[in-house]
């Protein structure tokens, strides 16, 4: 697609998070493995971000790999790990020629040890990058995260550091992964699934759902366009009525 084929819209989400799911159904779907499925997987990933950049999205998480996910056969996770290296390889000239940051949020010290080298090594490349800021959801789980959150304040209340009548919306912000985005306004499920499976649980509160049934490996920029235009007709109150808004 030709950069003047880019529709124009009147909004855009400030922060877009997509859970990419269906690579294994993909593939079964064609008879092959799912190996293929999550390679043609990474296609997209690529797809999705220069679409993005080229919009004017300036924040795109997308969710990759959930601590639930080291549940699967370990030959399947393996070979994520393995993909995971190979595309950041891969993919660091791409997000440099895009202006595009890269950031991680998650148990990162859970990843091997080869993968979360290569994962620092390609969020340091990036780091002055202003354009869009690309989160990997990467050995993440949002009740871990909240968990976490809690427990850091507990320790800080305990030390006097902040005292309990200090907690608010700010302070739990400030102690979760995603300390330095702001909201999700648009998620994106891909495969036909119509659940968030412990994603961003607390900065979702608002965000506008959007579910596809088309299978991730699939998903290209005019099934983009169609989400983003959903989202030009949705009325986001924030517990106002429509005519405070108006």
């Amino acid at each position: 697609m030709s950069e003047k084929s880019i529709p124009t819209f009147a909004k855009l989400p400030q922060h877009l998070a997509i859970i990419m799911d269906g690579n294994g159904r993909w593939a079964k779907l064609k008879g092959l493995s799912r190996s293929i499925g999550h390679e043609n997987g990474t296609n997209t990933v690529k797809l999705v971000i220069e679409a993005c950049a080229r919009i004017g999205i300036p924040n795109l998480t997308l969710y990759a790999f959930s601590t639930e996910n080291w549940k699967r056969p370990k030959l399947e996770v393996d070979l994520l790990m393995k993909l995971m290296i190979k595309s950041l390889r891969r993919e660091l000239n791409t997000l440099v020629e895009n202006d595009v940051k890269l950031e991680a949020i998650g148990n990162i010290d859970m990843l091997p040890k080869a993968a979360k080298k290569e994962l620092i090594h390609v969020i340091e490349k990036t780091a002055n990058n202003k354009r869009l800021t690309l989160t990997i959801a990467l050995s993440y789980g949002s009740r871990e995260e909240i968990t976490q959150a809690v427990k850091k304040i507990a320790e800080k209340v305990k030390n006097n550091i902040i005292s309990e009548s200090d907690i608010n919306d700010t302070i739990i912000n400030q102690h979760l992964y995603t300390r330095s985005l702001p909201d999700v306004d648009l998620l994106i499920r891909t495969s036909g699934e119509h659940r968030i499976s412990n994603f961003l649980l607390w900065q979702l509160a608002y965000a506008e759902l959007y579910f596809t049934d088309v299978l991730w490996p699939d998903f290209n920029e005019e099934n983009l366009y169609e989400a983003l235009e959903s989202f030009q007709k949705r009325e986001r109150r924030f517990g106002k009525t429509s005519e405070q808004l108006k």
